[in-house]
């Protein structure tokens, strides 16, 4: 299994509010916008991304910092070997990722997942 790409997550109320700094101030692009999580980076390259969010998707909490690796299976397998309790799924979301959510030993939420 290999990490892809891991993404801080920004939990608010507000996710139109980033336009403004990420967007115009910081000058990055907008990759995504489901209305409920908008993701910022650089078009050209995947190193650098924020996602503002409302929400984690499908009703779930906004996880910490979202991981995406090439091998959701092995990832899961290794959770369950480490002892590690999963907290949602692994589900198919209707955005084209498959995920879990996990805690990382300091509490904080994090999405694993793999793009379809």
């Amino acid at each position: 299994m290999k990490v892809n790409r891991i993404v801080a997550n920004v939990a608010t109320d507000d996710v139109a509010a980033a336009k403004h700094f990420y967007g115009d101030v910081l000058d990055l692009d907008v990759l995504m916008d489901l209305g409920w999580i908008a993701t910022y980076g650089n078009a050209e390259t995947m190193s650098v991304q924020v996602s503002i969010m409302s929400e984690g998707g499908s009703g779930t909490p906004v996880p910490d910092m979202s991981v995406e690796v090439d091998d959701l299976d092995e990832a899961l397998r290794r959770v369950h070997k480490a002892g590690i309790a999963v907290e949602y799924g692994p589900a198919e979301e209707p955005w084209g990722v498959r995920r879990f959510f996990v805690r990382d030993p300091f509490g904080r939420l994090v999405n694993i997942l793999a793009h379809r």
